[in-house]
């Protein structure tokens, strides 16, 4: 996880939205491979194992489940739907700077977007097991919500298994006003808040109000 994206995280426990610490062990560069997330709001501590900064179950109470083999993302084979200069047309992507959201299969969009876009931090949420962390690319898990804080994203994919309403309107709060979100399937109902852009060949593209 990227050392700099600590200020856009949020604890996902039902409470008012306050800043987390990070006490860090293993980095390389500025990417943090260990460490701990902790909220000085309600006390509860999450691990960052291997990269991945997992927020699910009970905080620190189930940091040894994560990376000793249990399935901390659901794993997804489903092919990309949209390459990747349709996608950053679509999102309306230039110039550097800024936070992407990639939440589940979406997550493997990182790689070709950052070939296209330079500067950009791409943020996966519960991607697929077979996506790795990148110098571009941090990984959180988190079962229960996107754990960001509202308006802090440049946009946002969601992939095809993450369709539920409740997902989409995660995905929906942390996108900044004016900003694109592209689903991955055709087969939704848009969140209060979207204004629709596109709706076709297994798309969803709405703009947030």
């Amino acid at each position: 996880m990227h050392i700099e994206l600590t200020e856009m995280l949020r604890c996902p426990e039902r409470h008012e939205e306050g800043y987390l610490v990070m006490s860090t062990g293993e980095m390389l560069g500025r990417m943090v491979r260990s460490g701990v997330l902790a909220c000085p709001k309600c006390e509860r501590e999450y691990p960052i194992v291997k990269g991945v900064a997992n927020f699910s179950g009970g905080g620190m109470r189930d940091a040894r489940s994560v990376g000793s083999g249990a399935a901390t993302h659901p794993a997804s084979r489903i092919p990309p739907l949209v390459d990747p200069q349709a996608l950053q047309a679509l999102l309306d992507l230039s110039g550097p700077g800024g936070y992407v959201l990639l939440l589940g299969s979406a997550a493997r969009h990182a790689v070709g977007l950052a070939a296209l876009i330079g500067g950009v931090h791409f943020v996966g949420v519960n991607a697929p097991d077979d996506v790795e962390e990148l110098p571009v690319l941090s990984l959180l898990a988190c079962e229960t919500m996107i754990p960001l804080r509202q308006t802090v994203v440049r946009a946002a994919v969601v992939g095809p298994d993450r369709l539920g309403p409740e997902w989409l309107a995660e995905a929906r709060r942390v996108l900044l006003p004016g900003r694109r979100l592209v689903v991955e399937s055709e087969q939704i109902a848009a969140p209060a808040g979207l204004a629709r852009l596109v709706l076709g060949h297994g798309l969803f593209v709405g703009e947030r109000r």
